[in-house]
């Protein structure tokens, strides 16, 4: 079997058939531009990220990195033990399951970053995720397969795409540094940069939906694994969240930490398994990992329009509330612990809106402290 896009990260799909039938060869030039447009959009759209990064609260978490850590264990941890207990409740062959197991192993894709901007989540935290997950997963990755695998019999090697993983991680660093970088000297043209990038991350979203929609005909995928690539990625956003929210992190972070969670690298998946299977099994998992990143993008799309809507809604029950205070209405976070915060930073998490009272108190307060003159 010939692997055409092993070393290529960016590949979505690959032609699964030793040679291809007469006449497919436009249909595969238009795979090929797909894959180079898609991988042009992803690097302007992860630049124009970064230019949101700040040195310093990236510093912050890298630091200290609890939020960093509780989005490893839902990543390696969570991921990885869900794909098992779905492979085993279905009944999955050998096969199917080791390709389940390979898609809950693998670290989160870029994807996450553009729905976690998209939900108001923490872009320092979800960037970092992302790169530390991609480093993490030459290790991880093995190790989870090695665990989680023992449960069947293999008739193949499993063969880990380090070359992919090295790729996607320069092809991550490189434009987020660079943004960061322009956020750094030139803010207020980040600014803008960065309102292109929403833009051009919601024309990613609907390129990779479309795409997937179109491929999708003449798919001949076991249903099973078309309900788990379905279920899954749900899956992983809850139970991310739910991590995030019992270790008492904020708002903010829980709604990063379960994008992050549910949202996999797809093109490390496929690369794995054109390495891991041959022409007899690889067209059906393939199918598999494409219906899977078509529901991650499905199921990210339905939370930001649930966020928005609820966002929409709490604006205008504050406006209500606080007539004269149109602007001062804010999240309600669960307080975080004191090993998750700095001493500074208490004061960043915010309990509720600022009540009229309030305000009252701070006017007495300052009416007593005498000017300078």
């Amino acid at each position: 079997m010939s692997a055409d896009c092993v070393g290529n990260s960016t590949c979505p799909v690959n032609s699964t058939e030793e040679d291809p039938p007469v006449g497919m060869e436009g249909h595969a030039n238009l795979k090929l531009l797909f894959t180079v447009l898609s991988a042009v959009m992803v690097g302007l759209v992860m630049f124009s990220f970064g230019c949101s990064v700040e040195s310093q609260k990236l510093w912050l978490h890298l630091r200290r990195p609890w939020g960093i850590a509780v989005g490893l264990l839902s990543q390696f941890g969570l991921m990885p033990l869900t794909a098992y207990l779905l492979a085993i409740g279905f009944r999955l062959k050998p096969f199917q399951a080791i390709a389940v197991l390979m898609m809950g192993s693998c670290p989160g894709g870029t994807i996450s970053n553009v729905l976690t901007f998209w939900v108001d989540g923490d872009m320092d935290l979800s960037i970092s995720m992302t790169t530390c997950s991609t480093v993490a997963a030459l290790g991880m990755m093995p190790l989870c397969l090695y665990i989680y695998t023992r449960s069947w019999t293999l008739t193949q090697n499993l063969v880990i795409p380090y070359q992919s993983i090295g790729i996607t991680l320069v092809s991550l660093v490189v434009p987020v540094a660079s943004g960061v970088y322009v956020n750094y000297r030139w803010p207020k043209q980040a600014t803008v940069i960065l309102k292109v990038g929403a833009i051009l991350g919601g024309m990613l979203l609907l390129v990779v939906a479309v795409t997937g929609m179109v491929l999708a005909k003449g798919w001949n995928t076991d249903v099973t694994l078309l309900v788990i690539s379905c279920i899954f990625p749900l899956v992983g956003h809850v139970t991310g969240f739910l991590l995030a929210f019992l270790t008492h992190q904020s708002w903010q972070r829980c709604r990063t930490i379960s994008i992050e969670t549910g949202a996999q690298n797809i093109q490390l998946c496929i690369a794995m398994l054109q390495l891991s299977f041959s022409a007899e099994y690889l067209v059906q998992l393939l199918n598999f990992a494409l219906a899977y990143g078509l529901f991650q993008v499905l199921h990210g799309l339905l939370i930001v329009a649930a966020y928005q809507t609820y966002k929409r809604r709490q604006k205008s029950k504050c406006r209500r509330q606080h007539p004269d205070c149109p602007d001062v209405c804010y999240e309600k976070q669960p307080r975080e612990t004191s090993a998750f915060l700095d001493k500074g930073d208490e004061a960043a998490v915010t309990l509720g809106p600022v009540q009229p009272e309030q305000h009252r108190r701070a006017a007495e307060l300052t009416s007593h402290i005498p000017s300078r003159e």
